[in-house]
């Protein structure tokens, strides 16, 4: 075994190398936080949702690049509205006053990425504030004034990006130094607003059977029985079009739906794009109705598209692969008009970040979702129900005997059953600092490449 001198006198001689590679006199400057804007503007929606039936596959962030792990979804039954949970984050608030009172944590410098096996002056204080937070253990590695990023150190990274819902790259990239960077301090006022949020719901009536869509963590989960039966990803809304915090209840399923543009979209959306792109409509199988969703169809070339009347002039999107809503919506009344549904852009769910629709919830493998939400309904007992509805090709809607709660809510931090600690952007701007917003993936910079289809 090499020891510590001899190990320190070896990255000595690389010293000087290191100090010109790195650029250390940019490095020392703290990383700056803040959102990192990747689909802004009127054109917001052709970053985020499908394509039309004829159009070649649209590109999606990241792809053509190496494909990391996402480590984002919680895992065991106990969900986010119980006694264990509110419990595991009240053992978090005090270890977090620990860490204050102990001076907290150093930060990080960056932005310039450190990458498993590299030799880096900022190793050691990479090294001391994954200590101070629990994610290498004390006993890891044997020389902690090490320049070296070795395996115990690359683990301990991997935990980080696992707590914060990072995707799983074991280096330390722009997304890893915003989350680093936030003062214990800091974490430990968003611990204690967020114990509040989760003490709030649960003085509230919980059911026995519910589904919570929690919009900055992007995953569902549907409970039975105060257990976490299912969890899925989603897709939440962007930042100008927020997911809203409701209760709402699950009536019934829509398969293969048509999609009744909104106002909002069809204004500053779906007409700006037709002024640019004629064809448009009749590729996306969009068509126009006079006074309601139901009135009789207008022909497109009779309408003036520099003065459409939206109050008269209602658009609707036929059912198919190409539909916004994809093959199922599930319908959920409530004053937001917001809903959860499938959508033709499978690939967004391998996003870390996906604050991509309109405010609407679009949810992977929303199959298994629709057959437990259906389940005791007559001929619905048996998972597969959904699927085969959708081979059988045939529009139907299930009105639910048993309608099933939904809450849409906004958590951002909170602790396990097994002592992990766990935070997520802040992607609403509603925890107090933009601290929390934290940062972007290197993958996810740029917006998807210009798609073919409006959103929901």
């Amino acid at each position: 075994m090499v020891s510590r001198r001899t190990e320190k006198s070896r990255l000595e001689t690389r010293r000087s190398v290191l100090r010109k590679s790195l650029g250390l006199a940019a490095a020392s400057s703290v990383f700056p936080f803040g959102h990192v804007a990747h689909a802004q503007g009127e054109a917001w929606w052709e970053a985020i949702i499908g394509k039309g039936v004829n159009d070649a596959e649209p590109r999606v962030p990241g792809q053509g690049r190496k494909r990391y792990e996402l480590g984002d979804l919680r895992t065991g039954q106990t969900p986010w509205l119980s006694d264990v949970t509110l419990q595991a984050t009240r053992d978090a608030i005090e270890r977090y006053r620990k860490i204050v009172n102990r001076g907290g944590w150093p930060e990080v410098p960056g932005p310039k990425s450190i990458r498993p096996g590299d030799y880096d002056e900022r190793v050691p204080l990479l090294r001391k504030r994954l200590r101070a937070s629990g994610d290498l253990a004390a006993a890891a590695g044997a020389y902690f004034e090490s320049y070296e990023y070795d395996g115990y150190l690359e683990q301990a990274v991997e935990n980080f990006q696992r707590r914060n819902g990072l995707r799983i790259t074991r280096r330390v990239d722009r997304a890893t130094f915003a989350a680093l960077n936030v003062s214990p301090s800091m974490r430990l006022q968003q611990l204690e607003l967020n114990y509040r949020r989760i003490q709030h719901m649960l003085n509230g009536r919980v059911e026995d059977r519910y589904v919570l869509v929690n919009a900055p963590a992007f995953q569902l989960e549907a409970v039975e029985r105060y257990e976490v039966q299912q969890r899925h990803r989603v897709i939440a809304g962007r930042t100008e079009r927020q997911t809203p915090e409701i209760r709402a209840t699950i009536r019934g399923l829509n398969f293969f739906p048509y999609w009744r543009v909104p106002i909002s979209v069809a204004r500053y959306d779906l007409v700006p794009r037709v002024l640019k792109d004629p064809g448009y409509l009749q590729r996306e199988h969009i068509r126009a109705y006079r006074g309601s969703y139901d009135g009789p169809e207008i022909p497109l070339n009779e309408i003036d598209w520099h003065n459409v009347d939206f109050n008269q002039v209602k658009f609707k999107q036929d059912p198919g692969d190409w539909n916004a809503l994809g093959l199922i919506r599930i319908d959920m009344p409530n004053v937001e008009a917001v809903y959860m549904h499938d959508t033709p852009m499978k690939k967004l769910f391998d996003q870390a970040g996906r604050a991509y629709s309109a405010g609407c919830v679009r949810v992977q493998s929303v199959l298994d979702l629709a057959d437990w939400i259906a389940k005791y309904e007559m001929g619905w007992e048996q998972p597969g129900r959904a699927q085969a509805v959708i081979d059988a090709g045939q529009a139907l809607d299930v009105e639910l005997t048993r309608p099933v709660p939904v809450i849409f809510t906004y958590i951002t931090a909170w602790g396990e059953q097994d002592g992990s600690i766990h935070f997520r952007r802040d992607i609403y701007n509603r925890d107090g600092s933009r601290a929390f917003a934290g940062d972007l993936d290197d993958e996810e910079l740029k917006p998807p490449s210009e798609t073919k289809a409006l959103s929901p």
